[in-house]
């Protein structure tokens, strides 16, 4: 059986142009919809989701091509662009009755969120962003042996073919390897939940690629068209993050800084799957973000 979140309500409704999204629903009060990361499900948010269902209707989405979620062909690239993906989340919360809503996202969820801020901003009314730097900077902080952190960014930017196959034929041992490399406290992370997410990405080979494939293209394009437009998110935002700028030589509160006027920027000591590790702290954080 399919692991979730206990108490949460399952839904399937469609996104932009009618890929079906998974999600489950729980809490009452003002919407917060929270956007997983990779190679993980709406499961990751379990834990940050039931403390803030006190005071707020909380919405976890499994992303287009993740989960139980459609995986629709990346028949151009547009399917997997983020603006797509950002377009699922706010059709999605606009079917449950909410056409404003505070969005937070890790990892990729976090690139998806990002796009929604810049393109819907009468729609999310706060964006927390966990553990990453926006596309077009994400490619420019990568450089030298340093880059070897994030290889799997250009292995599937490859074209069509060679890198599906080749993450297909081990994808338990290719999946794993960043559950097991990216987790501070690997106890933190439960072998049932751990298996559910390889399940679920393995199921899922074409479609995690063709995402992250749009992020080395068209969501490229389309974050240079905002910055060469002076585009910034009129938003509060929070970013939580680890010391990348140390480890990487960036200034990451400087990089966010020049999209986000009105920021929090704050590191963690937390690993990258900081909402399983940390819940309590990315809670908090969540919680200090709706109230500014």
């Amino acid at each position: 059986m399919t692991l979730t979140i206990p108490g949460f309500d399952h839904i399937r409704l469609p996104g932009a142009d009618g890929v079906e999204l998974a999600a489950v629903v729980g809490g009452s009060g003002s919407p917060v919809v929270l956007l997983h990361g990779f190679p993980q499900t709406h499961l990751m948010w379990r834990h940050v989701a039931e403390r803030l269902a006190d005071e707020h209707t909380v919405i976890c989405p499994d992303l287009r091509g993740y989960g139980a979620s459609d995986k629709p062909a990346a028949t151009d690239p547009d399917v997997y662009a983020k603006r797509t993906m950002a377009a699922d989340v706010v059709t999605l919360a606009a079917a449950l009755g909410h056409e404003r809503f505070a969005l937070v996202g890790h990892d990729r969820g976090a690139l998806v969120a990002f796009r929604a801020g810049l393109d819907h901003p009468e729609t999310i009314t706060h964006l927390g962003i966990l553990d990453v730097v926006p596309t077009l900077d994400m490619w420019n902080v990568l450089h030298g042996a340093s880059a070897a952190v994030g290889y799997h960014l250009f292995l599937m930017a490859q074209p069509p073919g060679l890198p599906e196959a080749m993450i297909a034929g081990s994808a338990d041992a290719f999946f794993g390897s960043f559950l097991d490399a990216w987790a501070n406290d690997p106890t933190t992370m439960p072998e049932d939940v751990r298996a559910e997410y390889l399940r679920a990405s393995a199921a899922a080979v074409t479609s995690i690629v063709a995402d992250y494939r749009a992020s080395s293209d068209i969501d490229v394009m389309h974050d240079q068209a905002d910055l060469d437009a002076g585009s910034q998110l009129a938003m509060p935002v929070t970013v939580v993050q680890q010391d990348w700028g140390a480890q990487l030589g960036y200034d990451a509160a400087g990089v966010w800084k020049a999209w986000a006027p009105d920021l929090d920027h704050r590191l963690t000591r937390a690993g990258h799957f900081m909402a399983e590790e940390a819940p309590d702290e990315i809670a908090a954080a969540i919680r200090a973000l709706l109230a500014r």
